[in-house]
């Protein structure tokens, strides 16, 4: 296992380098220019000029690409175009509000998503299943931007029940959640019931059923375990999903997370910002799926890595 999560480690440096490079072509074949932008609508071709050698960009492109390797090699992601302070300190003051947001989206779609997907399987085309396969392909095909106004119109704008936008409290934390985490409950219920339903039919279920164990003995103590390796990869893969895709549920609810941040970035071509950002999201997957593959040992010990 040792050996495994070192190889896996060192893995991560190819992959973020060329990963850092198809960022910085990326930003740079947006269109607009970002001098311009920072400078202001006002500005004359001189000031604009005296912008873009001061944020760097008056040098040829292979100049800027080494220099945003050495910077990013030395834990330095450059200052922000638009608010000249430091991309780190704006990642930072970004980073809790979306793991939090994402925390809390996560935790509640697992658990009622697992639940429709168990009750569906055990109750294979019955009324539960369809019921929960109503559910699953309602929260699947829903849009999360007409969810979310359709949420804050119910309970905020004609109950008055939870506020709009982020005001500190675990009430803010409602609605955003619940749209940021209505696909993944839905995607879990199907990919749990499939998995499930699988299990379901192996011998050693129908030996354990055979002996008299009680249904939900079968389910907990010989199907929960063997069910949950894809399961747990599914898992992991919406939690990235959720840390990186949480842009259109933060522009809806004014969010002070990191997707906002990601929009106000690309709106104003702040290089420096969208390009850390995009790191980030793609560090996270990397993690994540690391993370993932050290759980199939704890869920299932007879799996090894070389």
């Amino acid at each position: 296992m040792l050996n495994f999560l070192v190889k896996r480690l060192l893995g991560l440096l190819p992959t973020l380098v060329i990963v850092a490079g198809l960022v910085f072509l990326f930003v740079h074949l947006l269109p607009g220019d970002p001098a311009r932008l920072a400078a202001g609508p006002e500005a004359d071709d001189a000031t604009v000029a005296l912008v873009r050698a001061d944020l760097g960009l008056d040098k040829p492109m292979p100049q800027q690409f080494v220099n945003f390797f050495v910077r990013i090699a030395h834990g330095d992601f450059g200052m922000s175009t638009r608010s000249k302070r430091p991309v780190a300190a704006e990642i930072g003051e970004r980073f809790m509000p979306t793991l939090m947001l994402t925390l809390v989206s996560m935790v509640w779609a697992v658990i009622f998503g697992m639940a429709i997907g168990i009750v569906s399987a055990v109750w294979r085309n019955k009324w539960p299943d369809r019921l929960g396969m109503t559910l699953a392909v309602s929260g699947i095909s829903f849009p999360a931007f007409a969810f979310g106004m359709l949420l804050m119109e119910v309970f905020s704008v004609q109950l008055g029940w939870l506020p709009i936008v982020g005001d500190g409290s675990w009430r803010s934390y409602v609605l955003p959640s619940v749209t940021l985490g209505a696909a993944v409950a839905a995607v879990m219920a199907r990919f749990t019931r499939a998995s499930f339903v699988e299990v379901l039919n192996e011998d050693y279920v129908r030996t354990a059923r055979a002996k008299g164990v009680a249904e939900q003995w079968v389910v907990i103590k010989h199907c929960l375990r063997n069910a949950m390796i894809p399961v747990v990869t599914m898992m992991g893969l919406q939690f990235g999903f959720l840390l990186g895709g949480s842009i259109v549920v933060e522009v809806v609810f004014n969010w002070p997370g990191m997707g906002r941040l990601l929009v106000d970035a690309v709106a104003m071509r702040d290089y420096p910002v969208i390009q850390a950002e995009v790191l980030l999201f793609s560090l996270e997957f990397i993690v994540i799926n690391l993370v993932v593959d050290v759980l199939y040992a704890v869920i299932n010990p007879t799996i090894r890595f070389k």
